[in-house]
């Protein structure tokens, strides 16, 4: 399905494109087709690649189909309408959400169905969602406390409209964040749901992904499943029951314990939630992919993102001072990776000399091996860790095919 994107120029605001004359509608930009390398752009600047992104949707959005299960994947990741409306297309059952500001720009862009992963406590936040609903959003949002029921009913009691919000119990585990720690607390939150007049339990969330191991998520998947059949002998669910976890490091486990036909007397509904799998990485889910081990027979996925910046520096043996640093790519869980060299003369050339030591806010710290032969005005092309803290440094991503020539672009909205 399409979405509205809103109607966007490219000028001097734009970062990682070089225009300093009038400004220009994005399709004229983008029909135009530029290349990486005609002086358009300027360095820093982050691209993705066109066909690992539709190789990324098509081969999650078949892990799923195969599998049984619906598929919200997390918007946080790229807040990005035009890959919520790919992800659609490719048969998404509705996107996640992070924030109640990330559900106004979600119904903004026209999102249909949204679930918030998370707590919604906010009065104003609260009585817009209920006109909203009773307009015909679909739309889900977790509780995990009695108090946070309270809150809620005492807010929705004179809100608009007469629909009810429907609510997950989140089911949390020691030392993680939120989500009831006990199947008593869980059964008692689900009990002041159901009596509530403007709230309705509709199943039951949590999220593995801070959990160290299988064995962890397995046991903890465990967990979801005696909450949600305690809930569902307790009268507490109606005949459809949603069951939502899956992060991008442990969907398959997710699947294996959640999905199916195991809660007699109702209809499940298993609902993954993967979000970096759009663009996938270098670093953190390269290395934890389930694809990579655990069901690599199932398919693959591939990194898009490509942060491309200038050598600034060779200011002594073995070091190279690189053009881009914190405020350009991700660094939280892993620095960025070098993958390619582009010389002054416009050859392409290897990286396997090159490692990244050190990130500035606009700097970065290359330690070089002695073949590595890079000077200044040479351009390295660096592969990323964790693209959830790469996307929101980006208003415009380009999307690039295999010549480096640009085939749409992707606009972001944090």
């Amino acid at each position: 399905m399409d979405l509205t994107i809103p109607a966007e120029r490219i000028d001097w605001r734009t970062k990682g494109v070089f225009r300093p004359g009038p400004a220009i509608d994005v399709a004229d930009f983008v029909a135009a087709r530029p290349h990486l390398f005609d002086g358009t752009f300027s360095w820093p600047v982050m691209t993705a690649r066109a066909g690992a992104i539709a190789h990324n949707l098509a081969t999650l959005a078949a892990f799923c189909a195969r599998h049984g299960v619906e598929f919200a994947p997390h918007g946080k990741t790229t807040m990005a309408p035009s890959l919520f409306a790919a992800q659609l297309r490719a048969g998404a059952w509705g996107i996640t959400a992070a924030t109640a500001h990330q559900v106004l720009a979600y119904r903004a862009f026209g999102v249909p169905r949204i679930l918030l992963a998370n707590e919604l406590l906010d009065p104003t936040a609260l009585r817009w969602l209920a006109g909203e609903i009773d307009a015909g959003l679909d739309f889900l949002c977790y509780v995990d406390s009695v108090a946070g029921v309270s809150l809620m009913s005492a807010v929705l009691a004179d809100a608009p409209g007469e629909r009810p919000l429907r609510v997950l119990v989140e089911v949390g585990h020691p030392g993680g964040r939120t989500g009831c720690r006990t199947v008593q607390q869980a059964v008692d939150v689900a009990r002041a749901v159901a009596a509530a007049p403007r709230l309705e339990p509709a199943g039951v969330a949590g999220y593995e992904g801070g959990l160290p191991d299988a064995a962890a998520v397995g046991g903890y998947l465990d967990a979801l499943r005696t909450v949600t059949s305690q809930l569902a002998d307790a009268g507490l669910l109606g005949e459809e029951v949603i069951v939502s976890a899956g992060g991008s490091a442990w969907f398959d486990l997710v699947t294996d314990q959640l999905a199916g036909s195991w809660l007699l007397g109702h209809r499940l509904r298993t609902i993954v939630r993967s979000g970096a799998y759009i663009s996938h990485d270098d670093g953190l889910y390269a290395d934890g992919t389930p694809f990579r081990d655990r069901v690599s027979g199932e398919g693959s996925l591939d990194a898009a993102l490509r942060l491309w910046a200038q050598v600034l520096s060779t200011p002594e043996p073995g070091l190279a001072i690189v053009g881009f640093g914190r405020r350009d790519a991700s660094f939280d869980s892993g620095l960025p990776v070098p993958l390619q060299v582009r010389s002054t003369s416009g050859a392409f050339g290897s990286a396997r000399d090159l490692r990244v030591v050190r990130l500035n806010d606009q700097h970065a710290y290359l330690e070089c091996g002695p073949d590595a032969g890079l000077v200044p005005g040479d351009l390295v092309c660096f592969g990323i860790s964790h693209p959830c803290t790469a996307f929101d440094k980006w208003q415009v991503i380009p999307v690039l095919d295999d010549d480096h020539t640009v085939t749409d672009l992707i606009r972001t909205y944090f």
